[in-house]
């Protein structure tokens, strides 16, 4: 469905709040966003049929998906909305403007993956595996408690001026106690986010947005932390490059 591809690219335009208003026009009680068109046991049939299983824009809404590998899966512009895929393996899986509202990955295997204008607002991605994954979607009040987002690259796509700036939204999302070592975080919106305790050992946070977030306990060692904005932020102790520390709330 070309409406959902274009709409998913839409919402991350410059201008989160006007952008994310444009989903009044997205009607999410349509089947398109409800239904599934295929059983689990359909799904594991394709599976069985071996290479990468190709789901793209497929609607697959509230199915239990949970275990099964999808290890390289094409999922590209797949409604998974409510969707059940604890501990799925979507290593390497393509979830391009893929719509997950919502839905349940605790603990997947998303190492690699390709997540670009993906509609994960309100997912659990708790103890998830991001290793060098790329995220640039709309992941708000997403919950990543001990994720790990090693080496993985959710910083704005600079390339894509024309369409606007493509990048990672983690507004209001729980990443506390996830690893983020080595992982590129530039530009995202961490905006009211709970960071604490998270570990952003070697990371680079260059104009990372975390104004009115959690950053007690967070760690930073050799972290890029250049105009970091911070202002109303929690923090307990010094973030060095980091703008509007005289507005953080230190506690």
């Amino acid at each position: 469905m070309r409406f959902v591809r274009l709409v998913a690219l839409s919402l991350l335009l410059p201008g989160v709040a006007a952008a994310q208003g444009m989903m009044s026009g997205v009607d999410l009680s349509t089947p398109a966003f409800t239904a599934a068109e295929f059983s689990r046991a359909q799904v594991e049939a394709k599976i069985a049929q071996g290479g990468p299983v190709d789901l793209s824009d497929t609607s697959l809404n509230g199915l239990d998906l949970s275990g099964l590998d999808l290890s390289g899966a094409n999922l590209r512009a797949a409604r998974l909305n409510h969707a059940r895929l604890r501990g799925t393996k979507l290593a390497g899986a393509t979830l391009d403007q893929a719509w997950l509202l919502k839905a349940d990955l605790t603990g997947a295997d998303l190492s690699g993956a390709k997540m670009f204008a993906t509609q994960a607002m309100g997912a659990i991605f708790d103890r998830a595996d991001f290793l060098r994954a790329r995220l640039a979607g709309d992941f708000s009040n997403a919950s990543f408690r001990g994720a790990d987002f090693s080496g993985a690259d959710a910083s704005a796509d600079m390339r894509n001026q024309s369409m606007g700036l493509m990048h990672a939204v983690m507004r209001s999302a729980d990443l506390s106690g996830a690893k983020a070592i080595r992982a590129d975080f530039s530009r995202v919106d961490l905006q009211f986010a709970t960071l604490s305790h998270a570990d952003f050992s070697g990371a680079d946070l260059f104009r990372a947005d975390a104004s009115g977030a959690d950053l007690r306990g967070a760690v930073f060692a050799g972290a890029r932390t250049d105009e970091m904005d911070i202002s109303g932020a929690r923090v307990d102790a010094e973030i060095g490059g980091a703008v509007n520390a005289d507005r953080a709330r230190r506690e």
